[in-house]
């Protein structure tokens, strides 16, 4: 987002000598302000537009449209498209599943099948089932994140300890990031559900004091680490003693799950934090558990792509020339959406409209990178909801002024 300064510079002595040329000047704001109030509202949102494409339907009825097959970047309104895909690939009753192993030895395996919601309450739900289960006492605690084999971050993702620039993983607890309070020289966590953990004293070394999230994903032994002391912690706290240390190697062949944990979370949970929050690890480890869904584990990059793509060709007769994953939050630029298939995307949507943000009285999913902003959703019209999308490729941010508008034309448009 770029801010833009006018500046004027008065020259008061050629002013007192030019006050018909001082005039015309002031009034020029005004003048121009009534020449856009002139104008029709289809022709004011033309003017908000420089590059980039609307649409507005009710029902596949068009109420406005301006370049609506126009290819462009949508930045996170693509989450909508991967959401769709996911309750139809993985089925909208799927719940991720984390397993868990012992082996002869005593040491407890736990293999990660990508759950994007695996938290700090969700791993006190696993320690209490393993409880349950008569294990009181384990070795080591072995870490499996082979489920997704990827030898590349997603496209887009950065290498700041941004949370949003988390990577994605087979087993990941908390986002891949952790929460660190720094008060009066002391280091805990930040989560009230979160135990204070070793490796927290190591990352927050040199932070100012305050509360700092931070995205410990860059480097795999330390994010393995730090869920195998969140497990290991949790555990102890459930009655289960742990003996020995965290390691990482994948379960043994042969090995049989003892207990596989269902997340306490559905599909319907996922999305919509995903759309809430715009969560880029949500959106990516659905992506990619889309992939495994359809073609087997482990998930790759290849897979999801190929699955969503598969999906969106043959159930909805939209090709990748026309809807183009790069992957599945959005942060790439070398995604592709348009318009009239954003709103296709909507109409199969419809059924889960309830799980998208409201925003200024409609349902809206917001998409932002520099020089990309956009708006997907719904507007509500008594009792129905019509779709639109407002995706701008441009320096200027005219998507609020644009969805006022839209609003206000739907209302003219529209008589029940």
């Amino acid at each position: 987002m770029h801010n833009q300064k006018n500046c004027l510079s008065l020259n008061f002595i050629k002013m007192a000598r030019l006050p018909l040329i001082a005039m015309l000047a002031a009034l020029l704001p005004i003048t121009g302000a009534a020449n856009v109030a002139a104008l029709s509202t289809p022709e004011r949102m033309a003017k908000l537009v420089d590059h980039g494409g609307i649409l507005l339907e009710d029902n596949g009825a068009i109420i406005y449209s301006h370049n609506a097959n126009r290819l462009l970047m949508p930045a996170s309104i693509m989450k909508i498209a991967t959401a769709l895909a996911a309750f139809e690939i993985l089925g909208p009753d799927y719940r991720f599943e984390t397993r868990l192993y012992l082996s002869s030895d005593n040491d407890l395996y736990i293999k990660g099948l990508g759950d994007p919601l695996l938290v700090s309450e969700e791993v006190g739900l696993i320690a209490e089932k393993i409880k349950a289960k008569g294990v009181s006492r384990v070795r080591n605690l072995v870490l499996d994140d082979t489920a997704y084999a990827l030898t590349a971050v997603a496209d887009g993702i950065g290498s700041s300890l941004n949370p949003y620039d988390a990577v994605n993983s087979g087993l990941a607890v908390n986002f891949n990031t952790i929460n660190i309070e720094v008060s009066g020289g002391r280091i805990h966590s930040a989560e009230e559900q979160t135990p204070t953990l070793p490796i927290m004293g190591k990352l927050a070394a040199g932070l100012p004091p305050g509360v700092h999230r931070i995205n410990i994903s860059a480097d795999r032994d330390q994010s393995l680490i730090y869920a195998g002391e969140l497990f290991g912690e949790i555990c102890r706290r459930a009655g289960i003693e742990v003996t020995g240390s965290v390691l990482s190697r994948a379960v043994p062949d042969g090995l049989i799950p003892f207990y596989r944990h269902q997340s306490s979370k559905g599909l319907d949970d996922c999305v919509e934090g995903l759309l809430l929050y715009s969560n880029n690890f949500i959106a990516n480890q659905l992506f990619l558990a889309c992939g495994a869904k359809r073609f087997g584990y482990p998930a790759t990059w290849d897979k999801g792509q190929k699955a969503v793509a598969d999906f969106f060709a043959r159930k909805m007769g939209i090709g990748d020339d026309r809807l183009h994953f790069a992957e599945g939050s959005g942060l790439s630029r070398k995604n592709r959406v348009s318009p009239a298939v954003m709103l296709a995307v909507l109409d199969a949507f419809k059924p889960h409209a309830r799980l998208l943000p409201v925003h200024n009285g409609a349902w809206v999913k917001s998409g932002t990178l520099t020089g990309v902003y956009s708006y997907a959703g719904y507007l509500k019209n008594n009792d129905r909801l019509l779709a639109f999308a407002i995706i701008l490729n441009q320096k200027r941010n005219t998507r609020d002024a644009l969805l006022e508008l839209l609003k206000q034309y739907a209302g003219e448009k529209i008589v029940d």
